[in-house]
């Protein structure tokens, strides 16, 4: 029945809602120096428990969980790779991230050893996930904030002209 009115009467239908474009830096959880670790802990354990491949995506951080997906690019050319958080970095580290050999040659980090970068979650939903996973006891280190959004209505214009024929 109410597919019939709206069928008939198309103003009596809901406006179309659409998420807003999030802010360029609503993702952005840390920015920092970037390092990379290969040979020497290739095939040894890592602090998750896992086996160390220098060639896989993965990457070393102070306090994100392990698991945790984040995009790391470069601030000089916005290169950028998808890692794996599934290591440790020492708490005394100046980096902020030390990504796999495979993660370093993907952002062409070999030569330079080190370089400026920005980590990124891939969504709001994991944004929120880690707010709750450090609740009141959020490292200094990070950038976790909610971010609000509204919601766009679409506009449609109005009749103004006024019919007389009732």
């Amino acid at each position: 029945m109410i597919l019939f009115a709206v069928a008939v009467f198309p103003e009596l239908a809901q406006p179309e809602l659409s998420q807003p474009e999030l802010p360029p830096d609503a993702l952005l959880i840390q920015e920092g120096t970037a390092s990379f670790y290969g040979r020497r802990f290739h095939m040894r354990k890592t602090s998750s428990g896992e086996i160390f491949h220098m060639d896989s995506l993965t990457a070393a951080h102070k306090t994100l969980p392990f698991g945790t997906m984040v995009k790391v690019s470069r601030v000089d050319n916005g290169d950028f790779v998808w890692v794996r958080i599934n290591d440790r970095l020492p708490r005394y580290s100046k980096r902020i991230i030390d990504l796999s050999r495979k993660a370093a040659t993907n952002l062409e980090l070999l030569e330079d050893g080190i370089t400026k970068v920005r980590i990124e979650v891939q969504n709001l939903e994991e944004l929120n996930r880690l707010i709750e996973y450090y609740k009141d006891g959020k490292p200094n280190s990070l950038r976790l904030r909610p971010v609000d959004l509204g919601i766009s209505i679409e506009k449609k214009e109005i009749d103004k002209s006024v019919s007389n024929n009732f």
